[in-house]
This record gives structure tokens, C-alpha cells and sequence, in this order.
């Protein structure tokens, strides 16, 4: 395998990691209903329409048939890939969440 294909081949696995993260970021808000758009751009006021979150959510199941996904979980996996405005936004909103119960 030349550099080329290596360096693609990397992008390519990074990519679809994050498709993944977005993924469990979109259903855990379907899970808890909340609105993952409005926390999204809570997080990144100047960054404007995800269209990947936007494909994402389109794809989710109704939280009836999906599985659970932890507060811990969608936390990890925000602030693996970088996401610490989300997370922090994430966080609030479960802490939220938590008190109204």
C-alpha cells in the first residue's frame, strides 16, 4: 500500500468514526427528547447548518426501538473527537434533564 492510499485510507476510517459520533449524538437526543439542531448550534452559534447532523437525524430510530445511550457515553465520544462545546452543552442539558425529574 503506497503513502497515498494509507493517508486515504486514514481520512476515510476518521470520517466515518465522526459519522459515527454524530450518529450517537443525534440519538441520544431523540432518546431524551431534545432537539439536537437547537443544542448544536447552542454549542456553535457562528458555524451555521450541519448537514451531516441534518442526514444523521434523518436516520434515526424513534427512541422506542433504539437503544439506550448514556449521558457518560455521548459525553466520551463528543470530547474524543473535540466536540467540548457540545459536551459541555450536553452536559447541561442531562444535568437538566435530571433535575426535572
Amino acid at each position: 500500500m503506497s503513502q497515498e492510499e494509507l493517508s486515504k485510507k486514514i481520512i476515510e476510517r476518521y470520517q466515518e468514526d465522526e459519522r459515527m459520533m454524530i450518529r450517537i449524538f443525534a440519538q441520544w437526543c431523540t432518546n431524551h427528547d431534545l432537539d439536537a439542531v437547537a443544542l448544536y448550534e447552542q454549542a456553535y452559534p457562528k458555524q451555521g447548518k450541519n448537514t451531516a447532523l441534518q442526514e444523521a437525524l434523518d436516520e434515526m430510530l424513534p427512541k422506542e426501538g433504539a437503544s439506550d445511550i448514556s449521558d457518560e457515553l455521548v459525553l466520551e465520544v463528543l470530547q474524543f473527537f473535540g466536540n467540548d462545546d457540545l459536551a459541555f452543552v450536553v452536559a447541561t442539558a442531562a444535568e437538566e434533564k435530571k433535575e426535572a425529574h
